[in-house]
């Protein structure tokens, strides 16, 4: 299953939601743990799927709830222009579904250079934006697997939305590896497999903008030979030897090949495999009236690669290890 309709469990999920402390940021772990209690009771279809999801993923690479309970437009305040939020800004419903859908699935986690080491982030377009940047609206942010040079790398993406852009454009595109390795030749993914390739780190883990900050190793291809892991990211790896940048092509054509669009609306939550896809968004215009795109964003943690030890909480914020 990939999109999971949720119309019919609307009253269920307001209920859920009227538990959760009404100022998030002024006590997050405390909130996020109120979220905990939250996910165990969601309806039945919701909570399976979310659990299937967990345990073994999909052939598609994410989970698409649709139909959340959400604020109208004109009951939502304006598209944020700066970040991090303010502390005492009130809960809205698709961070309710933010938190409750996450924490089915592990621990949300914040990285301390990145957004002010926030683990709530709102998304919205931003003129100027590096392009590297969920903010730079007008270029297309290329597939990349979420902080994939970074040794608490998380699990999942969560996507959820309050407002579409104005022309309903924009599209997460999801690329799964599960449907990319048929493409692959047996050589491809014998080289690939378990091989650190040097890899660039986003701005944030840079120290500025003009440093070239730490260069981590990712393997494109690791864990189970018939089922592996993907690490990727068309824009930071940096293979130096031939063979190496080859063998990536071949990758990156099999992930536009495969690679599926989701046009989100309000009431979706995205759920991304961060372990076994690579995403992208293609460029939409803003109007810069308010009412432009806005998704919340949030990382949760669930331990596949062995990076949680049993003593972390949901909200914790982790400071940057590169990937070796």
């Amino acid at each position: 299953m990939t999109v999971l309709p949720c119309a019919a469990h609307s009253a269920d999920l307001l209920a859920l939601a009227r538990q959760l402390p009404r100022i998030p940021r002024r006590d997050l772990h405390g909130f996020l743990d109120v979220a905990g209690g939250a996910a165990a009771e969601l309806p039945g279809p919701l909570g399976a799927a979310l659990d299937a999801f967990a345990a073994g993923g999909n052939a598609s690479g994410y989970l698409l709830l649709r139909g959340l309970p959400v604020e109208d437009d004109d009951a939502l305040p304006r598209t944020p222009d700066s970040t991090p939020a303010p502390v005492d800004r009130p809960l809205l419903a698709m961070e309710a579904m933010l938190a409750i859908a996450g924490r089915r699935l592990g621990l949300h986690t914040g990285y301390r250079e990145l957004r002010s080491g926030t683990v709530f982030h709102d998304v919205y377009p931003a003129p100027g934006a590096h392009r590297l940047s969920a903010a730079a609206s007008e270029t297309l942010l290329d597939l990349h697997t979420e902080l994939a040079y970074h040794r608490f790398q998380p699990d999942f993406v969560l996507l959820a939305c309050s407002r579409a852009d104005h022309d309903r454009r924009a599209e997460t595109l999801v690329a799964p590896v599960r449907k990319a390795l048929p493409l692959l030749p047996a050589d491809v993914r014998g080289h690939l497999f378990g091989r650190p390739l040097p890899c660039r780190v986003d701005i944030s883990f840079r120290g500025g903008p003009d440093e070239a900050g730490p260069v981590a190793a990712v393997e494109p291809l690791c864990g189970d030979p018939r089922d592996p892991y993907l690490g990727y990211d068309r824009e930071l790896l940096a293979p130096h030897d031939p063979a190496d940048a080859e063998a990536l092509a071949v990758l990156s054509t099999a992930l536009d090949e495969v690679r599926e669009p989701v046009r989100l609306v309000p009431g979706d939550v995205l759920v991304v495999d961060n372990f076994r896809s690579a995403h992208a968004r293609t460029p939409f215009t803003p109007r810069w009236d308010g009412r432009d795109r806005w998704l919340h964003r949030a990382y949760v943690r669930a331990g596949r690669d062995g990076g949680l030890d049993g003593s972390e909480r949901a909200g914790d914020v982790v400071g940057f290890v590169p990937r070796s």
